[in-house]
């Protein structure tokens, strides 16, 4: 299978990073975003500065505001938009698509209506032929955008599928592995949204390298108990988009949601926060689905856990903190 025409849907800051790398390696891509002013300024001007500040995107790109001329003749659909807008892209694409349909994304997250895996609303929408993918792992979009090395996981049940979705990505600075766990391949790209909010309150309330290291540590236990519970492969969450992603989004404050956890750990609340960060912030919903996830299968997840407490129960970092120092001893384990 060989695929050389893509329709990337969402120019945010990733989708215009994707649609500029396919660009850059050859293949023709449209791009489309429910905003036409947005579409419109990225034509006239080759660049997304609300998004990528400062950097010129291929000419190669074809800017659509209309979605079914963006993905007239294109072989895959790309996916980059938030997931609260997920399941209605999805839908406004089934109206002017015929098959064979296929699809990849690069959201990351849940669907916050029905708290499913993003795959199942796919199928649910493209039926049981549909080619399906999701990337996922630990990457920046204005590094991608800047040519600096990156990798990647890109996962199907379809392996040559997987092949064929990487294959438009990769050159000398952009590595993609393939995989087909896309359950755990989506599972690290959700829960670690979470966990970098834990990691952005510890440091803000400045606590150390130390407490840091710690809950991302605990934090992949948790992950993995939950990727156990629901059939997700050890190794997929012990690689580049669990761990990998896990890692990246702890650690850097070009993270949306270690800067929000900064901000809550700082003492300022959750609205003053979002606004100055000014962009979509995947773990705030992410985390409310992950919680009711666990608890349904009965997954103990304690920082989650603590997460959630502090973004819909009103509860203070500090109590939050303290909940998990004083938890009842017990051996290291998964």
């Amino acid at each position: 299978m060989a695929i050389s025409s893509v329709c990337v849907l969402g120019a945010g800051s990733w989708g215009t990073a994707l649609a500029n790398l396919i660009a850059c390696n050859g293949f023709a891509v449209s791009l489309w975003d429910r905003s036409a002013e947005r579409i419109e300024a990225i034509a006239e001007t080759r660049r997304n500065d609300r998004y990528l500040p400062g950097l010129t995107l291929s000419d190669a790109i074809v800017c659509e505001a209309e979605l079914a001329r963006a993905a007239a003749g294109r072989e895959l659909m790309l996916l980059a938009v938030p997931s609260h807008g997920f399941a209605d892209c999805l839908a406004r694409l089934r109206a002017c698509l015929q098959p064979p349909y296929r699809l990849a994304w690069g959201t990351k997250g849940l669907d916050p209506h029905s708290g499913r895996f993003l795959h199942q609303v796919a199928r649910d929408c493209f039926g049981p032929e549909a080619s399906l993918a999701a990337l996922s792992g630990p990457t920046f979009a204005i590094e991608v955008m800047k040519g600096l090395p990156t990798a990647i996981t890109a996962a199907s049940p379809d392996m040559a599928f997987a092949e064929a979705v990487a294959a438009l990505l990769r050159n000398a600075f952009f590595r993609v592995y393939t995989n087909d766990d896309l359950l755990g391949v989506q599972l690290g790209g959700a829960v670690k949204n979470v966990l970098a909010i834990a990691a952005g309150v510890s440091d803000g309330m400045g606590f150390g390298a130390n407490a840091r290291a710690a809950l991302i540590t605990r934090g992949l236990a948790e992950m993995m108990r939950l990727g156990s519970a629901l059939g997700a492969k050890p190794k997929t969450l012990m690689g580049l988009a669990g761990v990998g992603d896990l890692i990246l989004t702890c650690t850097d404050d070009q993270s949306r949601n270690r800067r929000l956890g900064l901000g809550l750990g700082q003492g300022r609340d959750l609205e003053t926060v979002k606004a100055e960060i000014g962009q979509e912030i995947e773990g705030i919903g992410t985390a409310r689905l992950i919680w009711a996830l666990a608890r349904r299968h009965r997954v103990e997840m304690p920082i989650v856990e603590q997460v959630h407490a502090l973004l819909y129960e009103g509860v203070a970092p500090q109590i939050a903190v303290r909940k998990l120092l004083l938890r009842e001893p017990k051996p290291e384990a998964l």
